[in-house]
């Protein structure tokens, strides 16, 4: 893809994550919602904004939840598979003021939360580690990564509200690196804030 067709394919992406975020946030429960649901099936949307050094992100994606759950002492044990899409936004590329960065990230990550006090607190803590392509190669003035494959690992707190405690607000730090398979590998932390919605 030559240059002068590149900013009309960022532009496109960037419309199609504008109208996947208000499809996540206006998407109505079905009546069946509570009744099985396919294993394949996403159970939430999620959209979520992010910061870090050296760039801003927003990203979507859905949510399948695990049928595992396991009672603890301080509450339970659940997970879910988490596949989402986004897009960094970074700027002064080799020192030059007017350039930008921007990388498109697809994700699939592995998720187990602790729901405290049980699933009628709302209140949760979760970690999860994953594989992120990052596209192309996320270089900024300062920082250089040296891969597209990285992973991302996140720890979060949140919390579910709603009558089916179908809204679920969560505050995130999030760390993408590629664990040393190549270098440089300067690594990127974002602090991150998620809305999610149960169908």
């Amino acid at each position: 893809m030559n240059a002068n067709n590149i900013e009309p394919a960022l532009l496109a992406l960037h419309a199609v994550i504008r109208t996947m975020v208000l499809a996540v946030l206006c998407v109505a429960p079905s009546a069946g919602a509570d009744a099985q649901r396919s294993p394949w099936m996403p159970s939430r949307g999620f959209v979520q904004a992010g910061v870090a050094e050296d760039a801003d992100a927003l990203a979507i994606g859905a949510i399948l939840d695990w049928s595992w759950s396991k009672e603890v002492r301080c509450g339970r044990l659940i997970g879910y598979w988490e596949v989402s899409i986004g897009r960094w936004a970074g700027d002064h590329v080799d020192g030059d003021p007017n350039s930008h960065v921007w990388v498109t990230q697809i994700g699939f990550t592995p998720v187990l939360r602790l729901q405290l006090g049980g699933a009628d607190s709302g209140w949760y803590i979760e970690g999860g580690i994953g594989a992120n392509v990052l596209v192309p190669v996320y270089r900024t003035e300062k920082k250089h990564f040296s891969t597209s494959l990285n992973f991302g690992d996140h720890l979060a707190v949140g919390r579910t509200f709603g009558g089916r405690a179908e809204h679920d607000l969560a505050a995130r730090f999030q760390h993408f690196s590629n664990a040393g398979i190549r270098q440089p590998n300067p690594g990127e932390n974002f602090l991150q804030l998620r809305y999610s919605r149960r169908f």
